[in-house]
């Protein structure tokens, strides 16, 4: 059973680690939305890890040769691969079309309530009291957030088809970080940051370039280049795609899924402060107040019961 016993205490490099992570992610939210008439979601998040593909094969190649630890494993990192390369980040560059920055970076910080959730489904974990009272709050955040600061318009709300596609992007996430911290083999991939990170990218590339070529095949493919774009291909090859998931690979095998999701919680803070200085979409007061909740629900969550 995984329990809080096995996690290793949140040192400040861990917590640096996985602040990183959301740092780069808001970034990548607020690149999406820059650029999401430029190239259509699909195309771009397949763009994306080619390149990504391309930097780490010098770093990772033998792990691609036959007779690889990779292969006999192949069917549970293609499942991996499918939700952290596949599915995450293509959905998101889809909600990217109808929600701003700060709104889907709100939304995902449900995240903790999802790893909660499958961690108590699938992998027999414990739910500390910290953890429900911190997930509590960060679903407070995003309410508040998807109400507009009116909570009596819950009763009433309808949600975009961004709001959507980002609840399914968390839950993506959320059953990746789990199935990563659990797959216990074979070792010598997961202490090697880069044989890890090409272990999703070999089939977590063939599924968003499937993605990508089913977009294209019912003409929904889009791609203007300039430069704008090329400059946003470059960040999130470099930035979300290799360093956050470096960060977070690392900071989750030290602290568990649980933990370290509500550091997610953290990336609507930094989206706001990024799209207000590149969208010209500054905060509203509702946004300041979500921050609040989703910031207490990691101190909260955080302690050990």
């Amino acid at each position: 059973m995984y329990s809080l016993a096995m996690q290793q205490k949140l040192t400040p490099s861990t917590m640096a680690l996985l602040t990183t992570a959301p740092l780069m992610w808001a970034g990548n939210a607020v690149v999406g939305r820059l650029v999401h008439e430029l190239v259509s979601p699909m195309l771009l998040n397949f763009v994306r890890w080619l390149l990504a593909f391309a930097i780490m094969l010098p770093l990772a190649y033998p792990l691609l040769r036959r007779g690889s630890p990779l292969w006999p494993h192949w069917k549970r990192w293609s499942v991996i691969g499918l939700l952290g390369i596949g599915c995450y980040n293509a959905f998101q560059y889809m909600a990217l079309k109808t929600s701003g920055p700060i709104n889907v970076t709100l939304v995902a910080s449900s995240m903790p309530l999802w790893m909660m959730a499958f961690g108590a489904l699938f992998f027999q974990t414990r739910i500390t009291r910290p953890q429900m009272l911190g997930a509590l709050f960060s679903v407070s955040g995003v309410l508040l957030v998807l109400s507009h600061g009116d909570w009596q318009q819950l009763s009433q709300l309808r949600l975009v088809p961004g709001d959507l596609f980002m609840l399914l992007s968390t839950a993506c996430w959320s059953l990746y970080s789990w199935l990563l911290v659990r797959t216990h083999e074979p070792a010598g991939i997961k202490s090697q940051w880069a044989l890890l990170l090409m272990a999703q990218l070999a089939f977590g590339l063939l599924w968003s370039g499937l993605f990508a070529g089913t977009e294209w095949a019912v003409g929904a493919s889009q791609l203007q280049m300039n430069s704008t774009l090329l400059w946003a291909i470059a960040y999130i090859v470099i930035g979300p795609a290799i360093l956050a998931y470096r960060c977070w690979g690392i900071g989750v095998q030290r602290v568990g899924p649980t933990v370290a999701g509500f550091f997610t919680n953290l990336t609507p803070l930094f989206a706001a402060v990024l799209s207000a200085a590149f969208l010209g979409e500054p905060p509203r007061l509702y946004h300041g107040v979500a921050f609040v909740l989703v910031v207490a629900g990691i101190v909260i969550s955080s302690r050990r019961a």
